[in-house]
């Protein structure tokens, strides 16, 4: 009996606990049980009064390449690619596709196959009246199969023929529109205050919209302050990458409906963070927003302003260490200084680079399928490479791929940003069962090295090297005797070789400067040493919110760039200090006084009135200007206008010959809005280049305009040999003096030995 007893007591105790377990949690900071990877809506009830948010994907964005997507016999699927934020749960999803199928296809025969997550979730039956004609359909995506990377899977099956047909027939395809989209809506959840997961939930590596994080501020920050929220944001942008940042400033608020990071000290603090007691270390704290338990805000503590950058490089050199609501710093030491050039985005300029080192996910340098899709990766460089009279980059390349049928002209092409290089022929293997026998891991895959060298000058700051293999498939058809011969089409396997190398070694660094282009696309020359050891930053006394935000707008910019938190970044108002510091300055607002009447200057905005150099003739950003009068000051034109305006300003150190200023001003708040925007936009920064771009409501206007200086060091020699290879002219009438010197030089030497043979002659005699 009490044997029965006790397994009545531990069922009735597992029960209770159950529904306990089953029942949703009444404080305002419940975490979903398994933030990395459940999803909420299968594991607890929703609350209906979450905030809910619409997200729309259109096929224009995220179809790989952006925009119509097409479906072929034997490239017949495609994806696009979604994610979910830890903090978010899909309560409907719904997927409308525009597509228009070939008017060859069989109707019925030929259907378009949905997967969600390589779940079959829809199918889209092709019948005679859509054939050739553009059709629009809607599917109901169930909920419960989206987690938190996702993929959403195309699948053509398509017939154009009863009877022996060729899968590879051009007849066979469909083509969807890139009108056709994904539509989400998604339900806030409650999360609990634990910086375990931190950076989440104010940075979601699952979320690929841009960064926006609100910075809040008591009153206008002061230096220190903006040193530590500059230097948090450079942190977040490496981090974000290649999605983009922007981080609104507010002073005594808090932002609608957004997490927000809020610095604040004993002695000043917002409003909404009065009763909050005092701390006695640097203190980082995770709580949820007083009138919005959805939202959540990362206070950074702190007794004093010195507090509160050792908080900030807690977070950038201590992450990992992040746990619970509350922690403190005791203290932070760096304790080896970076060196130039050595940002962990870029290649590596002091030894060879393996291909491994710049994939960015797993299994980037492989590739499946019929028809396998282009390989490729990015090489970030520093913009000072002088690659100018380089004969090449030197690059050992390996790769593996399964044999093709026969010697069918198939080949690997290597293509580097968008242009061709060099292909090399995929030739079948005599030997493949002993291959099989010897390397049971290749499977029958074959191995090949070339060498291959890359011209210098197609080269740039950002650049993609891509690899094809394109194999030759042959299908048979109908014979001559009426019989149907197919070959059934077999998947091909391609690998690069991680170990494959690229070298930029030995190369030396020298740059013609104003470069805006350098600025907007790689942060130079502030990103030589990534953590900004060498920069100075120049700001107002008293910054408004739009200036404390283009700050934090730059550096975060930076940081994504090189992948490293500006940890060594000076922040100063004082001008005086610029003059005895040997550093790049980026000046942010209004130009000192000192500079105000400097000839080297070709821009200034104070107020709304504005003046521009308008240059003898506009210069193209890829081409030289060494020694051209291109850019010479012609003009000077002042214009009164109550539109707004940013603008980007180059120019040379009036301190140090090898130091450079770049000034970022707005006469408006909107003016700063354009300005950030601009860096923001891929498109907006291409049109950055030169000495002076402007930026206004129509978009972006570059020139290049004044005197031009070097940043680097090269020998004399090549300094020639540069000048040379730029000036034709300067070249042919070098060659022509080379010529005429050696003829001289020659006829000098002929008469020399014929004197001494005709003074010998006379000795005889």
């Amino acid at each position: 009996m009490t044997r029965k007893l006790s397994w009545f007591t531990a069922l009735l105790l597992s029960t209770t606990t159950l529904v306990h377990a089953a029942l949703p949690s009444q404080t305002p900071d419940a975490l979903r049980p398994d933030a990395q990877t459940a999803q909420p809506a299968a594991s607890q009830p929703l609350d209906n009064s979450a905030p809910l948010r619409d997200s729309q994907l259109p096929f224009a964005q995220v179809a790989p390449p952006p925009g119509s997507m097409t479906l072929r016999g034997t490239q017949n699927t495609n994806q696009i690619e979604f994610g979910v934020r830890s903090d978010e749960v899909v309560t409907r999803a719904q997927l409308t596709l525009n597509y228009r199928p070939s008017p060859a296809l069989l109707p019925t025969l030929s259907q378009l196959k949905v997967y969600l997550n390589d779940e079959l979730v829809g199918l889209v039956t092709i019948t005679a009246d859509q054939l050739g004609k553009e059709n629009q359909t809607e599917l109901t995506l169930d909920p419960r199969f989206i987690s938190d990377f996702n993929r959403v899977r195309l699948e053509l099956v398509g017939h154009y023929a009863n009877v022996c047909e060729n899968p590879a027939n051009t007849t066979i395809w469909l083509d969807i529109g890139k009108q056709s989209s994904l539509d989400l809506t998604l339900q806030k959840l409650p999360l609990k205050n634990d910086l375990s997961h931190f950076p989440e939930p104010f940075f979601d590596a699952r979320d690929n919209r841009p960064l926006q994080l609100p910075v809040v501020f008591s009153q206008p920050p002061s230096l220190q302050q903006q040193r530590a929220a500059g230097m948090l944001a450079s942190w977040f942008g490496s981090k974000v990458q290649w999605r983009g940042q922007t981080f609104p400033v507010l002073y005594n608020q808090l932002p609608d409906g957004q997490h927000a990071v809020v610095f604040a000290t004993n002695d000043h603090r917002p409003d909404f963070l009065k009763t909050l007691p005092p701390v006695e270390k640097p203190t980082i704290e995770m709580v949820s927003q007083p009138d919005n338990p959805y939202e959540k805000m990362l206070l950074v503590l702190g007794r004093d302003d010195n507090d509160l950058l050792t908080a900030v490089q807690g977070i950038a050199q201590g992450e990992l260490l992040l746990r619970g609501d509350t922690v403190t710093v005791d203290s932070v030491k760096q304790l080896a200084a970076r060196q130039p050039y050595d940002a962990p985005n870029w290649v590596r300029t002091d030894r060879r680079t393996r291909f491994g080192e710049l994939t960015q996910y797993q299994n980037q340098l492989q590739a499946d399928g019929v028809q396998l899709n282009p390989l490729s990766i990015t090489m970030n460089l520093p913009p000072d490479l002088f690659l100018v009279r380089a004969r090449g980059i030197d690059m050992d390349l390996s790769y593996r791929y399964t044999s093709p049928n026969q010697a069918d002209g198939s080949r690997l092409a290597v293509h580097l940003n968008n242009q061709f290089l060099q292909d090399y022929p995929l030739t079948a293997k005599n030997t493949v069962g002993q291959q099989l026998m010897r390397i049971p891991l290749l499977q029958s895959v074959q191995d090949s090295s070339r060498e291959l060298t890359i011209p210098a000058l197609r080269l740039g700051a950002v650049n993609q090297l891509r690899f094809d293999f394109d194999y030759a498939n042959t299908f048979i058809g109908g014979t001559a005797d009426g019989r149907c011969e197919t070959v059934t089409p077999v998947n091909h396997h391609a690998v690069i070789d991680e170990n494959s190398s690229i070298d930029f070694s030995g190369y030396r660094h020298y740059i013609e400067m104003p470069s805006l282009n350098a600025f907007a696309n790689a942060g130079f020359p502030y990103s030589r040493y990534a953590d900004l050891a060498q920069t100075l930053v120049l700001v107002q006394p008293k910054p408004d919110s739009g200036e404390v935000s283009t700050l934090l707008n730059t550096l975060g910019t930076i940081g994504a760039q090189t992948g490293y938190p500006a940890l060594r970044v000076q922040v100063s108002d004082d001008w005086n200090q610029a003059k005895t510091r040997d550093a790049d300055l980026l000046m942010i607002g209004r130009l000192p006084e000192a500079l105000r009447d400097d000839s080297r200057l070709n821009l200034l905005i104070e107020g709304t009135r504005s003046w521009l150099n308008t240059p003898t003739r506009a210069v193209a950003a890829s081409l030289p200007t060494e020694g051209s009068r291109d850019g010479v000051v012609a003009s000077q034109t002042g214009i009164s206008s109550r539109g707004p305006i940013g603008a980007m300003v180059g120019f040379q150190s009036p301190f140090h010959d090898q130091r450079s200023v770049i000034a970022l001003m707005a006469d408006s708040p909107r003016g700063w809005d354009l300005l950030n925007a601009a860096m923001l936009d891929s498109g907006k920064r291409a049109a950055i280049f030169g000495a002076v771009s402007i930026v206004r409501e129509s978009g972006v206007s570059s020139v290049r305009v004044g005197d031009t200086y070097y940043v680097g060091h090269l020998p004399w020699w090549e300094r020639v040999w540069s000048l040379l290879a730029t000036h034709p002219v300067w070249l042919a009438l070098f060659a022509v003096a080379v010529v005429i010197l050696f003829a001289l030089m020659t006829w000098r030497l002929m008469r020399i030995v014929t004197r001494r043979r005709l003074a010998g002659q006379d000795d005889d005699e």
